[in-house]
């Protein structure tokens, strides 16, 4: 009795073969000091997940499955919701220390704000720790008393076999995360060419184009198990991710900033927090009541949109937080402009 055990370890495989890319690509232009590629691309992967990924998987399930409700365990929801506030916390406080301060925007090395980012990266990461025990050993016990619950409402309904073992999925997983990782660093070298070549903001590359690519193949994987009427599976893969990314890659990308001395903090700039804050609270409202339909899956792909459009029209300057670990100084209000 332990298939909503295997989904759950299921997803976290799938969100973390498919963020070893994201991780990849962020310690790429980590060592060419492309801070502001980092950051947007992190959160993109972020707003992808909660609103794209999910958004679609919602959507396309409840086309699908009109004659029937959707449900799935509000626990795992749950969870995942409290670690994403938790990590917006982290993300917001840097910006709104700076803000009521009145600092520099450049980041030197005694910046309090560099501090804060670093201890808060910290307790991401013991939070994430924390949560993979909760969910893979203390408290595994909740997702095989529900499956038996179900079980006795289904009447010994057939098991769907599956068309690979674990092992052949692992290896696949495993064997095309390395082969995207080698293009990393071809496409940070070549995201700033094209954003001149095609007269197009680095930003809405990096949050819009670039996430959309990346999570492709999860983005498949979670419609289709949403068409199937398995949103649990849809939801570990899309809620997942997001929560890895927002929990573990982006504060590990700090600590490892730190490691190499680059002096990257938590502040996304206030558009970028906001629209992460707006996407989080939204996915938290939409999965409160453990139902689905297509209308919750509608209502996050037009979020994305809007927030995809406000991206495209905005001109973000290049390198202003790059310039900040060189000691040059920017002004205070550099921190408002999207």
């Amino acid at each position: 009795m332990k298939n909503l055990y295997m989904i759950a370890v299921g997803g976290l495989l799938n969100a973390t073969c498919g963020n070893a890319t994201e991780l990849i690509i962020a310690i790429f232009a980590l060592s060419q000091y492309k801070i502001d590629v980092v950051k947007y691309s992190l959160l993109g992967s972020v707003l992808s997940n909660l609103l794209l990924v999910l958004g679609t998987s919602l959507f396309c399930g409840g086309i699908a499955n009109l004659r029937q409700e959707q449900k799935y365990d509000r626990r795992q929801a749950d969870v995942n919701s409290l670690l994403l506030l938790l990590g917006l916390l982290c993300h917001s406080l840097p910006l709104l220390f700076r803000m009521t301060t009145g600092e520099s925007a450049a980041v030197t090395a005694g910046d309090p704000t560099l501090q804060l980012s670093r201890a808060s990266s910290i307790v991401m990461l013991i939070a994430y720790l924390a949560y993979l025990v909760f969910q893979l050993f203390t408290h595994r016990q909740l997702f095989e008393a529900q499956e038996e619950s179900e079980d006795d409402d289904q009447d010994g309904a057939s098991e769907e076999a599956p068309i690979i073992g674990f092992w052949s999925g692992f290896i696949w997983l495993v064997g095309m995360t390395a082969i995207i990782s080698l293009l990393s660093e071809y496409v940070v070298e070549t995201i700033e060419d094209a954003s001149d070549s095609w007269g197009i903001s680095v930003s809405f590359i990096s949050i819009i184009l670039l996430p959309i690519v990346g999570n492709a193949a999860e983005h498949a994987g979670a419609i289709i198990f949403a068409f199937k009427n398995k949103l649990d599976i849809s939801l570990g893969v899309a809620l997942g991710s997001a929560t890895q990314i927002s929990m573990f890659v982006v504060p590990l990308c700090v600590i490892v900033a730190w490691i190499m001395g680059i002096k990257m903090d938590l502040n996304f700039n206030l558009l970028e927090t906001g629209s992460l804050a707006l996407s989080i609270i939204a996915v938290a409202f939409t999965l409160q009541d453990g139902t689905s339909h297509y209308m919750k899956g509608l209502v996050l792909l037009l979020l994305y949109i809007v927030i995809g459009a406000c991206f495209f029209v905005s001109k973000t300057p290049l390198n202003k937080v790059n310039i900040g670990n060189s000691g040059a100084k920017i002004p205070v209000d550099t921190i408002f402009r999207a």
